[in-house]
């Protein structure tokens, strides 16, 4: 029996909508890439990436997707990412698009590309800071960005000073 090769492409959710990433589910951001490539490739595209297409991981927190297909039609697959321009969920759009980070053979690839890019994220974010209260406070900022509602992250941070038993 032989073995079927895969690829598996790192991709990112980039939205200016916090409400977007609320939306992010396996089977709404299927159906755009599905959506994109039939409108980019036809018929043929289409039926060339479904065979295996499938998506393995997501993170609405920190919008990072993982999909996988065929080693033969990830080029297919790749061409029509950058033409996913919304995602619909509970009959909204919201406007956002995925940008390709890593295309690699394995899961435990990409996780080491998604360790390094995140290291390196860090670093570009900590490099323009001055002091360790700017650095604190950027990391700060960096963090609560990856929260779903932004009503939670602001009230936890907020403290009266008032204790309650």
């Amino acid at each position: 029996m032989v073995r079927f090769k895969n690829r598996y492409v790192l991709c990112e959710v980039v939205s200016e909508d916090p409400r977007c990433r609320q939306c992010i589910e396996d089977r709404t951001l299927g159906l755009a890439v599905r959506d994109a490539i039939a409108r980019l490739h036809g018929d043929y595209g289409l039926a060339c990436c479904s065979i295996s297409f499938t998506v393995k991981y997501l993170n609405a927190y920190t919008g990072t997707v993982l999909l996988r297909c065929r080693k033969d039609s990830y080029g297919l697959l790749c061409s029509a990412l950058p033409f996913v321009r919304y995602l619909e969920s509970r009959a909204q759009r919201y406007p956002c698009f995925l940008n390709t980070l890593h295309v690699g053979g394995t899961i435990r690839t990409c996780q080491k590309f998604l360790i390094q890019y995140n290291r390196t994220q860090l670093l570009r974010l900590l490099q323009n800071c001055t002091t360790e209260g700017e650095e604190r406070q950027c990391i700060q900022k960096s963090l609560l960005s990856c929260f779903l509602t932004e009503e939670q992250s602001q009230s936890g941070d907020e403290d009266d000073g008032t204790e309650t038993d």
